[in-house]
């Protein structure tokens, strides 16, 4: 999606996920050898209400949906199922998971549900890139560094690239990793340029907030990062 000139705010509204789940959450358990690098594909993305509205932890899940089964959900049906569920300007990403199992998007006489979702250690990064390869891991941060280099970019761009983030402890939004690999790899991917100066050896991360897809190197994607979750399928499509 193209850069809107029109959009020169956007949103937050993730609230941390209670220490309680994240301690009883079952953990991922990474699987042995994973690519060295992948990406999900994915169609076309969105806004998703998230530059009017706190919708992060929603606008988030309607982007892994679009990563698989790369259906586009109307942006007009996930804000309505984030007011309905009280959630339209602040959530919990925990929270959002759980209500996304019970009933999830409503379109095309399709219910697009989230499967059983476990804790990831994004710490860790053979854990991360096997969560990443099962699927998009949604991920609570803080924002504000973040916010800076997409809107430099163009709020809406992808391909930005983020890099030398210092420590933020204040988790503020939720976003989606989508894929892993140098970051050189990861700028053929997205038709990025790598900053001159910047080692594109170094590993990074996909990364989806605000109608875009960028990079994020390993250590500010650390340097910013509260929780990680992995849904297990990441869609639970049902009929009727």
């Amino acid at each position: 999606m193209p850069a809107d000139s029109n959009i020169k705010v956007v949103k937050r509204g993730a609230t941390p996920s209670p220490r309680f789940e994240l301690a009883a959450a079952t953990p991922h358990v990474p699987i042995p050898n994973p690519p060295a690098a992948y990406i999900w594909p994915y169609g076309k993305i969105d806004m998703w209400g998230n530059d009017v509205n706190g919708d992060c932890c929603t606008a988030e899940e309607a982007f892994a949906k679009a990563c698989n089964p790369e259906v586009f959900i109307n942006d007009s049906v996930v804000i309505a199922w984030a007011k309905a569920n009280g959630i339209l300007n602040g959530a919990s990403l925990v929270g959002v998971l759980q209500l996304m199992q019970k009933a999830g998007f409503e379109q095309d006489g399709f219910k697009w549900d989230d499967g059983n979702y476990s804790s990831v250690n994004w710490t860790n990064p053979a854990v991360l890139c096997s969560a990443i390869y099962h699927g998009p891991v949604k991920i609570g941060v803080a924002a504000g560094q973040l916010e800076t280099t997409c809107g430099n970019h163009g709020f809406g761009n992808s391909g930005w690239v983020a890099a030398g983030y210092k420590q933020d402890n204040g988790e503020d939004h939720c976003v989606c990793l989508c894929g892993y690999g140098t970051m050189n790899w990861l700028a053929q991917q997205l038709k990025a340029t790598i900053p001159a100066g910047m080692d594109g050896t170094k590993p990074g991360y996909a990364l989806f907030t605000w109608s875009s897809v960028g990079i994020i190197d390993q250590p500010s994607m650390l340097a910013i990062t509260h929780e990680a979750w992995l849904r297990s399928p990441t869609s639970v499509i049902i009929a009727g």
